[in-house]
């Protein structure tokens, strides 16, 4: 989930506790820590409630290390960004050198305790996870292909994978479905704002879908897998993790998101630039409450199933 807020920042060299609490991304943590639960609700095997917490727990430092390492390689491109700019470590109120310490001992920590917790393979796809953004994302595909967001999305859509195996100890196709579904959100998420913002991407000089296609192209590929998407998100209605609550939900929020879509890409850019992209910039706000949306019916039907209440009639 992207972070378009732009707090003002106190003091250069001043850092505060909310700086500190910053690396960490808490908007992108949230959602995180929210489809991870949800992944382990929906596994079959009943978690202790103990685990469960400690394994939630250790998932959020886990995704918290994330965001202070993505910090500390974005620094450089952080201060270049209208969207970005005032985030602590750019702004000057904690050095790069802090970012990256805080990032690997967040990390460590989060990777062993959740191994001690829950079990090894979750422990090993938390330290995967960390280690593809981290790395793979943001030192290297970041800065090579337009394709950035789209590979670059698999880091975010583990976590409900994460869950499952915290509750199971295995993976299991339900488990690849939800990684789906945020794998296929990601782009037409990202791709909206970059839309509106595209000047950031240039002056960072990153090759963001918008800077090396243009805009024509990104509208394109925003309604293609906003398309995808759609007939993934309503299939699933019909999986063991669907019911008729969640097919509700799917079809229409689906339906209002590919509408979007496609009025995107029926736009031109002199119309775009004279409404200063609202059309753009609604979608985007739409996309925001996708998965929130999407998760919370996932995580309905699974406590109707629980209660036998559950599924298809």
């Amino acid at each position: 989930m992207a972070d378009v807020s732009y707090s003002e920042p106190t003091k250069i060299g001043e850092a505060t506790f909310g700086d500190y609490l910053a690396l960490l991304k808490p908007r992108v943590m949230s959602l995180v820590v929210f489809t991870a639960f949800v992944g382990m609700m929906s596994a079959p095997t009943a978690v202790h409630p103990m685990v469960a917490i400690a394994a939630i727990l250790f998932i959020a430092v886990g995704a918290g290390a994330a965001g202070a390492l993505n910090m500390w390689s974005d620094a450089n491109i952080d201060q270049n960004m209208r969207r970005t700019r005032y985030r602590p470590v750019p702004a000057g109120r904690i050095a790069p050198s802090e970012s990256l310490a805080l990032g690997l001992a967040l990390a460590g920590i989060s990777v062993v305790m959740l191994w001690l917790a829950a079990n090894v393979l979750a422990a090993i796809l938390l330290g995967f996870t960390i280690f593809f953004y981290a790395v793979i994302y943001s030192l290297w595909l970041k800065h090579v292909t337009p394709q950035n967001i789209v590979i670059g999305g698999a880091a975010g859509a583990l976590p409900p994978v994460i869950g499952w195996v915290v509750a199971s100890g295995t993976m299991a196709i339900e488990a690849w479905q939800m990684f789906a579904l945020i794998f296929l959100w990601t782009p037409p998420h990202f791709w909206a704002l970059a839309l509106f913002m595209r000047s950031d991407y240039d002056d960072a000089r990153i090759p963001m879908l918008t800077v090396t296609h243009g805009r024509k192209a990104t509208r394109a590929h925003i309604l293609a897998y906003t398309t995808l998407l759609a007939v993934l998100a309503i299939a699933m209605a019909f999986t063991t993790l669907g019911g008729p609550l969640y097919f509700a939900i799917a079809v229409v929020y689906n339906s209002l998101f590919l509408l979007g879509a496609i009025r995107i890409w029926r736009r031109n850019e002199e119309a775009a630039e004279a409404d200063k992209f609202i059309v753009e910039k609604r979608f985007f706000r739409l996309s925001l409450y996708y998965l929130l949306f999407h998760f919370a019916a996932i995580l309905a039907e699974a406590s109707l199933r629980s209660l036998d209440l559950g599924g298809w009639i």
